[in-house]
């Protein structure tokens, strides 16, 4: 029986949620966007209210749901919503940003959950034109915040790069699930 899998993308206003989800989607995305108010965080037309919607069939017929959650802070408690029972979850962080740094330290904070349990990989954008922070510079914050995720240099309108974040994603969802069982097996062994 074919199961279903609810993965979430986050991250700050435009880094690239939306257009992630429709790049891969089989199904036209659901959209809830509104007019943007907030031209001083980004100067978007329109930004998502609720959440984004999206779906993906893998081999064997399993379903990936994806969800995308609203960038601005405002919104936070969808955050927390569209969390609960999520397998994974895609960081996305825009590196035109002035400070990307501290929008990674929020997501990670807002899904530490994910992150602790090697369950999370971070999408950086708009590399080529904004080459600074570095890789390194990401690793480094995330490895101060007491977390390990692979940490990838992506285009979210490019198909293959969004399921490049996925691939990496279920690579690292199922060594953490080998690294559960290894250990429940450990506990159970007299």
């Amino acid at each position: 029986m074919p199961r279903e899998y609810k993965l979430i993308f986050t991250g700050s206003m435009g880094a690239g949620k939306t257009t992630a989800i429709a790049a891969v989607s089989e199904i036209e995305p659901c959209r809830t966007d509104v007019a943007n108010n907030d031209h001083a965080g980004h100067a978007k037309a329109t930004t998502t209210a609720a959440l984004d919607y999206g779906e993906v069939t893998l081999a064997g017929g399993d379903k990936l749901r994806l969800y995308g959650t609203p960038g601005q802070s405002r919104f936070d408690f969808m955050w927390k919503i569209l969390g609960q029972g999520s397998l994974g979850v895609v960081i996305l962080v825009d590196n035109s940003r002035p400070d990307p740094l501290a929008d990674l330290r929020d997501y990670a904070h807002a899904f530490g959950d994910a992150l602790a349990e090697s369950r999370a990989v971070i999408g950086v954008g708009r590399w080529q034109k904004h080459p600074a922070p570095t890789i390194d510079d990401y690793h480094r914050a995330v490895v101060g915040l007491g977390y390990e995720a692979p940490i990838l240099s992506v285009d979210a309108r490019r198909r293959g790069d969004v399921l490049m974040l996925l691939d990496v994603l279920f690579h690292q969802i199922e060594a953490a699930e080998q690294r559960l069982g290894a250990s429940t097996t450990a506990m159970e062994t007299p």
